[in-house]
Order: C-alpha cells, then sequence, then structure tokens
C-alpha cells in the first residue's frame, strides 16, 4: 500500500511523512512501514549543472524519473531489497554510491513535491502516482509559505549552514538583512515559482487535502 504525500517547499510535509509513519507503525496489522523522499532522485549537481538546471533543482525535469518509476514499480511487484538513493541536505547533493533498502513493507510513504504530478499529453507511459493507493496534498497560503520558507533559512543560518562541508557556507556569515534578502529571492525566484507552475496544480488530483494556517496547524480537512 503506498501513499504519496505532496506539496511545496517548507510546507512541512516531511514532519507530516514521519508523524504519519510513527502512527501507522503503531497499527496492529501494519508492523512494517517505510519512508521514502524523491530528493534521492533528483539528478547529480553535476548533471544539473551541465545541464544549467540548478535553479530548476526540484521542478519536474530535474529528476530521474525513469529510476523512481523502476523503484515504484519493483515496490508494487512485491520485489524484496529494493534500492534508493540517498540524498545529502547538508551537502544539496545526491550520495553517490549510499542507498537504502526497502523490503516488502505493508505501507510505503513517498514524499515529495511533484508526486501528483500527471503526464504530458500525449506520453502514454505510467507516471509516479499511478502507484498510489493514496494521496495527500499539504496546502497552505503564498504568505505562510514565504514565512515558514524564511524563519528555516536564517535558522539553519545559525546551524547547519555553519558546518564546513555545508553546500550553503556561503550564506552563514550574511547579517540577518542581506539573509533574508537572500531567502526571499531563493523564494521568489525558485521556490514560488515550481508551486505555481507545477505543484499547486496537482492539489485536485490528492486524496485528501490538509490545509494548514499560519501557525502549522491542519485548519481545514477536504476528503
Amino acid at each position: 500500500y503506498i501513499i504519496g504525500i505532496a506539496g511545496s517547499v517548507a510546507v512541512g510535509k516531511s514532519t507530516t511523512s514521519r508523524v504519519l509513519k510513527a502512527l501507522l507503525s503503531r497499527w496492529t496489522n501494519t508492523p512494517k512501514v517505510e519512508l521514502i523522499t524523491t530528493d534521492g532522485f533528483l539528478h547529480p549537481n553535476s548533471v544539473l549543472e551541465r545541464e544549467g538546471l540548478m535553479d530548476r533543482k526540484g521542478f519536474p525535469e530535474s529528476y530521474d524519473g525513469t529510476s523512481l518509476l523502476r523503484f515504484l514499480s519493483d515496490i508494487k511487484a512485491g520485489k524484496r531489497n529494493v534500492e534508493a538513493p540517498v540524498y545529502s541536505h547538508l551537502m544539496y547533493d545526491v550520495m553517490p554510491g549510499k542507498t537504502i533498502t526497502v523490503d516488502r513493507p505493508d505501507i510505503l510513504i513517498v514524499e515529495g513535491l511533484n508526486v501528483l504530478l500527471p503526464n504530458k499529453p500525449g506520453k502514454d507511459i505510467p507516471f509516479v502516482s499511478d502507484f498510489f493507493d493514496f494521496s495527500v496534498y499539504l496546502d497552505a497560503s503564498d504568505d505562510d509559505l514565504e514565512r515558514w520558507y524564511v524563519a528555516r533559512f536564517m535558522k539553519l543560518r545559525e546551524t547547519a549552514f555553519r558546518d564546513p562541508r555545508s553546500y550553503f557556507r556561503k550564506y552563514a556569515d550574511l547579517n540577518d538583512q542581506e539573509a533574508e534578502h537572500t531567502a526571499r529571492d531563493i523564494w521568489h525566484r525558485i521556490n514560488q515559482r515550481n508551486l505555481h507552475e507545477n505543484i499547486l496544480p496537482t492539489r485536485a488530483r490528492a486524496s485528501l487535502v490538509l490545509t494548514k494556517g499560519q501557525n502549522h496547524k491542519i485548519e481545514k480537512v477536504a476528503l
């Protein structure tokens, strides 16, 4: 049984997925619940740089869709020990040679920005959501999403960005004004654009829409 979780950057997909995994794992008839994110199926930075796609990371064309479909097909077919690539948010890249193994779970949660995106017209091949038995879209207003993204950026500037290995080390020493300006620029130039071009149009395809208010509480449920 595969559950897809979609929504914008900063809406809380990862937190929701982890909570859902913990809750479902308590069911007596589903002892084995696994969680993967589609980040691992992004093309490596070297490929994105070569193709001029670094500023479109997270857009549909930045993913290795063939590998993701193969992974989901193997899971649905009940294959043993199916491997998925691993993504490092610290390095901001897929980790070469690193994988996680998914071995016939009762439930698999698949979290990602564009997992509900349908095929382009005329393409008669499976797409990711074809493999879902149930799907959830996390929704929030643009203003709240931007505020949450900026707040997360400012917090990471004091924590993970200070790690010498971090891809975002260059942002760690910005002053507050510079950091906020940078975060808002990234949000409007990349994340909000991806939201409106690709992610938000898929909301109506979800089985369940959870709408969050400004304090992150679920205020509306549409099943």
